[in-house]
């Protein structure tokens, strides 16, 4: 198993598996809400009374006291394992869970974002989304009011994430991830990195040369991150922000074809 998020709400692992039995293997008690979706491979799982053949359209549902067994009559497999506490659980008694298009498309844009280090933000939004499907999350009577509490706390100081953010607001995260994109036609990521890209460029242009100490102080997980992120937003790394931010603003020397005449 590797480990590729862990958060209070919610964690995220890849297992491999190699093996190749046709036999049930011991009873595993599951003690969380969670669910599994393959990459590759397949095998069978017996679990509720019921036996799912899991491969990449069929993953499965854990849930609290349920006991499972694995066989691996086709070889090795790899999984994506995500575990959910309680309250943002959105799923199916299962076991069997079918993965349709939009689904397989919502495990690959939640495994792009845990990758790309936006775990708090992205990968929590993506989560959320894989979670809770198409169905609609009404919106509610006080949700300016939500939004511009949840704006004033992104622009003031960064609240930890989507989840500690909900929470501080007295929201449900999906309530709160929908009402942005509804309200605004942005997610709460990329508000938040419209915010980020902001305050980057105000540093760079006051002078800022330590762009890895910079991205540390914006929360960003490194110096790539930060760059990734404000040439999706600009077009262009900061380093050449920096150039034209920073040299535009020094004063022409003397003779040269910028100074006056």
């Amino acid at each position: 198993m590797t480990v590729l998020a862990r958060r209070p709400g919610f964690g995220v692992d890849v297992v491999t598996c190699a093996d190749d039995h046709t036999r049930w293997s011991k009873p595993e008690v599951r003690t969380g809400f969670g669910f599994v979706l393959a990459w590759r491979g397949r095998f069978r799982l017996s679990s509720r009374g019921r036996e799912v053949d899991v491969d990449s359209t069929v993953g499965y549902v854990s849930v609290p006291g349920a006991e499972e067994r694995f066989s691996h009559p086709a070889g090795g497999d790899v999984c994506t394992s995500v575990t959910v506490a309680p309250e943002l659980w959105r799923g199916s008694d299962g076991p069997a869970l079918y993965v349709d298009a939009r689904t397989d498309l919502a495990h690959k844009r939640l495994l792009a974002a845990v990758r790309g280090r936006d775990i708090d933000y992205e990968a929590a939004e993506e989560l959320l989304d894989l979670l809770a499907g198409r169905a609609p999350v009404l919106k509610g009577p006080n949700d300016g009011a939500m939004l511009a509490a949840a704006r004033e706390a992104i622009l003031t100081e960064d609240p930890g994430g989507l989840l500690p953010l909900a929470e501080r607001l007295g929201v449900s995260p999906y309530r709160l991830s929908r009402a942005f994109p509804r309200e605004l036609g942005v997610s709460v990521t990329q508000y938040r990195n419209r915010v980020r890209v902001g305050k980057a460029l105000d540093r760079i242009a006051e002078g800022e040369r330590d762009l890895a100490g910079l991205a540390a102080d914006l929360g960003f997980a490194d110096q790539a991150h930060l760059s990734r992120v404000v040439r999706a937003h600009l077009g262009r790394t900061p380093g050449v922000l920096r150039r034209l931010l920073q040299e535009s603003s020094r004063p022409a020397r003397p003779g040269s074809r910028d100074s006056p005449a």
